[in-house]
């Protein structure tokens, strides 16, 4: 187990993207996801400002931040902050809503009790990968829950789902080059701005937005390999380190050497 005195930062193991982080004196600048961000408080306070307003989380209570809304992170009172999360893609629960809106959770925080079954399946057995269907089990269960949680989903049109992920699998082939709505029209056969509204309705973020987090993914996947920051700056398609450096921490909240600072290796299972 890490230190719980000092801030750390572990990644499970998997394709799910999962950490448990113990915060002390540092915390994260504000920021934002592209994907939902479920986590559960193991100990200490979860202090975080969300949507105008300062959120606290308690041991045994729930964060559930819907994508792409600006927030911050801190250990709140004395002592260290422990807890785990997963971010979980909209397209996913879309997947399972089919033509829902996406759930939205006031407030951040909750006690829900078909949520907190959920989340705990996605962030219990830490120390190996989840299978195929246990993750779409949980993801299935967490789809519903947070329609429950939110209230009454409203119905939306529906998106045009095969032109968006026809755009989406663009973006992830032209990482490192640039190119316009224009290219996505071309490329896809769909009207650039009808394309972006449905991307941001099966995605909840923009395209240049999802080019961004795409480009920073694939930068923690060479910086956990080691490498020069600003090497991976330039492979990963930024103008340069500074322009690398600014996007990271908008997005995760910590420098890029900061984050490589704090990784860390699994703990045991809560």
């Amino acid at each position: 187990m890490a230190d719980a005195g000092k801030t750390w930062l572990i990644e499970a193991p998997g394709k799910i993207e999962r950490i448990e982080a113990c915060l002390t004196d540092r915390g994260y600048a504000p920021h934002r996801h592209d994907t939902y961000t479920v986590g559960l408080t193991l100990s200490g306070i979860q202090s975080f400002n969300y949507r105008g307003a300062a959120r606290a989380s308690a041991p045994g209570q729930m964060v559930i931040l819907h994508p792409d809304e600006q927030h911050d992170g801190r250990a709140g009172g004395e002592g260290a902050l422990r807890y785990r999360a997963a971010y979980i893609a909209p397209a996913e629960i879309q997947e399972v809503l089919k033509g829902e809106a996406l759930p939205f959770v006031d407030g951040g925080v909750s006690t829900d009790v078909r949520l907190y079954r959920a989340i705990k399946a996605l962030l219990h057995d830490y120390q190996r990968p989840l299978t195929k269907l246990e993750y779409q089990d949980a993801l299935y269960d967490l789809a519903l829950g947070l329609r429950d949680a939110a209230g009454a989903a409203l119905a939306i049109k529906r998106a045009n789902r095969e032109a968006a992920a026809h755009a989406r699998d663009y973006i992830e082939d032209h990482l490192a080059s640039g190119f316009s709505l224009e290219d996505l029209e071309r490329a896809t056969g769909h009207c650039r701005w009808q394309l972006s509204r449905d991307f941001r309705a099966m995605f909840a973020t923009s395209p240049y937005r999802y080019l961004t987090l795409r480009r920073l993914d694939l930068a923690r996947r060479m910086m956990r390999e080691g490498g020069a920051i600003a090497d991976i700056a330039q492979a990963c398609g930024f103008s340069d380190q500074s322009h690398f450096g600014r996007a990271f921490k908008q997005t995760y909240g910590l420098t890029p050497k900061a984050w490589a600072r704090a990784l860390q290796t699994p703990a045991r299972s809560f």
